[in-house]
């Protein structure tokens, strides 16, 4: 009963979202709480959420503090270089911003947190898919597949668990499976060039190089302001900054003077159709060049400071929340030493802070429920028993396929410290080494990155303007294919 309760919870939860007939926060708050009561635990709710909520508040936290901290840095011009770095390469055709995406979200994910990487990649990207008028499903997408290969680095979380779990060395299981997760980047590389073709015929390729070269300085409202009937664009790609300007041509499908689409398909960011030639054609860079809170003297200690961040986050010389605490205390303090100008800043940001703190704490009922239920238990032991038993020698692979929905519908820790245990002692009665199962259970995480129970996944749509059941309904099946990728690949290496 619980394993189908547990099972319809998730469904309803997917289906109200992605039909959007309720926000993720209701939906996150008030589905756990009706299957509670369904359940007859109603009473015990209160439990569940509080439990559910000291497990996340630390995470809470450190989003809090990190879209601060990373606010800040774009503020301040931190990022300004990337950015036009990556225009340069772009040039404005839609196929090398989708390449360019990918490569960016790869890149950050080294430091291992998610949240870090979709902050930055968003901040850097979202200009360009906003003046081109690409999906922006395109870039979630594509940013949460990246990340999601690059997140099996052993300080990244998954395959500390995985080592932790059946008490491994994290070396001996991850540096095998180098080959594999390279065949998985390779395959999300190749995704973001089909992507980005798909994108190139459907939009055209603009010129721009005289438009990054010569710019009026007569610019308009704010980088992270919409003209017309579009919704004010306050994300992090535009807190306190102006709007620099860029000329710039169609050519190609898609040129001319007729309506355009801000999106494709399920994208949930399209304006009202039409072509807006006039002050939403001003900026192309995104981030003024020109803005009052740039603060260029500064550069080399606010670059500095993010390394020493990322650093002590890779090297875990403190709990990451407490991290981020410091260093956005220090980034307001050093950078805006007048407290109005801090106070500034913090309330440029604060709705995303908001928005990402209230995700979590939502999505703490959802898990607190699942949880303390029993529903997750009994939905995972039911995933294990129809394993037949002549799938016994074949253990590695039956892990790796569960790995997909498994790490989608759970948490890591309930994954990894729950499932991986039972499944690995199956394993070691048919000779299956808890190596490979280790290595197996890596192979989900290009798909659980987008899961609605991973606290990063709602920086990203959020910054990204990006209804969370557009994103789902987008990402969903190419993340599955990356997460097969992997696993066809580590199959035929002999890892797995």
């Amino acid at each position: 009963m619980l394993t189908l309760l547990g099972f319809a919870m998730i469904a309803t939860f997917l289906v109200l979202i992605m039909l959007k007939k309720m926000s993720p926060i209701a939906a996150l708050v008030l589905i756990p709480a009706l299957f509670c009561v369904f359940v007859g635990k109603g009473a015990h709710l209160g439990d569940y959420v509080i439990d559910g909520v000291s497990t996340l508040a630390p995470t809470a936290a450190m989003l809090m503090f990190a879209i601060v901290y990373f606010g800040v840095m774009i503020d301040v011009g931190l990022f300004d270089p990337i950015v036009r770095g990556i225009l340069r390469f772009c040039k404005a055709d839609p196929m090398r911003v989708v390449v360019g995406t990918a490569l960016l979200a790869a890149i950050v994910s080294l430091d291992g947190d998610g949240s870090t990487t979709f902050m930055i990649t968003v901040s850097a990207m979202y200009p360009l898919y906003k003046r081109l008028k690409m999906s922006l499903v395109v870039m979630t997408g594509v940013a949460a597949m990246a990340n999601g290969v690059m997140n099996t680095v052993p300080w990244g979380g998954p395959t500390a668990r995985a080592a932790t779990a059946l008490k491994l060395d994290a070396g001996d299981l991850f540096v095998p499976m180098i080959p594999a997760l390279l065949v998985g980047l390779l395959g999300v590389f190749v995704l973001a060039y089909v992507l980005g073709l798909r994108e190139r015929r459907r939009l055209g390729v603009l010129t721009l190089d005289e438009a990054l070269v010569t710019e009026p300085a007569d610019a308009g409202a704010g980088a992270g302001a919409g003209a017309g009937a579009r919704e004010p664009e306050t994300a992090l790609v535009g807190a306190g900054a102006g709007e620099g300007a860029g000329a710039g041509t169609r050519s190609g499908p898609g040129s001319g003077k007729g309506p355009l689409s801000t999106g494709g398909p399920g994208a949930g960011t399209d304006a009202d159709g039409r072509d807006d030639s006039g002050d939403d054609l001003d900026d192309f860079r995104g981030l003024d060049p020109d803005r009052p809170t740039l603060r260029p003297k500064l550069y080399w200690f606010n670059a500095l400071l993010t390394v020493c961040l990322l650093t002590a986050m890779i090297m875990q010389l403190l709990p990451i929340p407490v991290l981020f605490l410091l260093a956005a205390a220090l980034a307001l303090t050093v950078n805006f030493p007048h407290i109005p100008d801090q106070k500034a800043r913090i309330a440029a940001h604060a709705d995303n802070v908001l928005n990402v703190s209230g995700m979590v704490f939502a999505a703490a009922v959802f898990t607190g429920v699942l949880q303390g239920t029993g529903m997750v238990d009994s939905m995972a032991t039911w995933l294990v028993d129809i394993v037949p038993g002549g799938m016994g020698p074949h253990m590695a692979l039956v892990t790796g396929l569960l790995s997909l929905p498994l790490t989608y519908f759970m948490s890591n820790d309930g994954f990894y410290f729950g499932v991986l245990p039972v499944l690995a002692e199956a394993g070691a009665a048919h000779g299956v080494s808890p190596l490979e199962m280790a290595r197996a259970s890596l192979v989900g995480q290009p798909l659980h990155m987008s899961s609605p129970l991973v606290p990063a996944v709602y920086v990203l749509v959020g910054m990204a303007k990006v209804e969370f059941g557009d994103h789902t309904r987008f990402v969903v099946k190419w993340a599955a294919l990356i997460c097969l990728l992997i696993l066809g690949a580590g199959i035929l290496f002999g890892i797995i």
